[in-house]
């Protein structure tokens, strides 16, 4: 009797570990999706933020299809990438930075002397956003990550049509300390951005992120923007990780070909 009731308990606590482990497993793929459509629900909210359009009671994934028009670029030549050419591995729809830089046939090492953003490998690939208004582009929303004090930061940031004046940044992911270069999410930090000059008149790179605050009296006030008090590191971060993406082994190809594209529709 003892026996089969040993045998009765061992089966019993087998079924209820089986049944848990169906329950568990049912719900973390449950969640995963949830967890990823949050994500991406995230960045199409700092994709508007950094163009300044409205997120508050805004269906985003409709507006996103209204508004943004997403294209597939080659970062070495900054050539589109034609939707046939694309596999699942770099769809559109499910790119992830992280995934695509650390691939081995997707990703690419940075050279030491080249990595200011402090990242080490970037994908070969980007998603850049367009967006549109009546049929023509109004602004171009470009993701951005680089090194702060604590972590990685993945933001946006968005230019005007001219591509030289910065329409807007903006962060949605990091780790920096919150007051301080957590400040990168201060609604009044990000709004000095607006309006600055990324590139000076010959095209040549010119936004900086300085130490302390801008004299506004200076000419080349145009292109700097107040560091943030008290977070030495995040300010370099920040600045650095603008300069790499908007600089020519970033954006700047993408950006040359952008510029010729839009000067052919005028």
């Amino acid at each position: 009797m003892a026996t089969e009731s040993i045998k009765r308990t061992i089966i019993v606590a087998l079924g209820v570990c089986f049944v848990c482990s169906v329950l568990v497993s049912t719900a973390a793929v449950s969640l995963h999706y949830t967890q990823e459509e949050n994500k991406r629900l995230d960045r199409i909210r700092n994709i508007f933020i950094a163009d300044g359009l409205p997120v508050e009671g805004v269906d985003l994934k409709a507006a996103y299809k209204n508004i943004i028009v997403p294209r597939m670029i080659n970062i070495t030549t900054g050539a589109s990438v034609p939707e046939a050419a694309l596999s699942r591995q770099i769809s559109i729809e499910s790119f992830d930075i992280r995934a695509m830089a650390g691939d081995p046939e997707y990703g690419k090492p940075i050279p030491e002397e080249k990595d200011i953003a402090g990242i080490k490998r970037m994908p070969k690939y980007m998603v850049v956003y367009l967006a549109m208004q009546s049929g023509s582009m109004e602004q171009i929303i470009l993701p951005v990550y680089g090194k702060g004090l604590w972590s990685t930061m993945y933001g946006f940031i968005a230019l005007e049509k001219d591509l030289r004046t910065i329409h807007g940044i903006s962060f949605y992911e990091h780790a920096e300390t919150p007051g301080l270069g957590g400040e990168i999410d201060n609604p009044r930090w990000k709004n000095i951005w607006k309006g600055k000059q990324a590139f000076d008149q010959n095209g040549d790179l010119r936004i900086e992120v300085i130490k302390g605050f801008v004299d506004t009296s200076r000419p080349e006030a145009r292109y700097q923007i107040d560091g943030l008090s008290g977070a030495t590191h995040t300010t370099h971060g920040v600045d650095a990780l603008v300069k790499f993406w908007l600089g020519s082994d970033g954006y700047g190809p993408f950006l040359e070909r952008l510029k010729e594209e839009l000067h052919g529709q005028v």
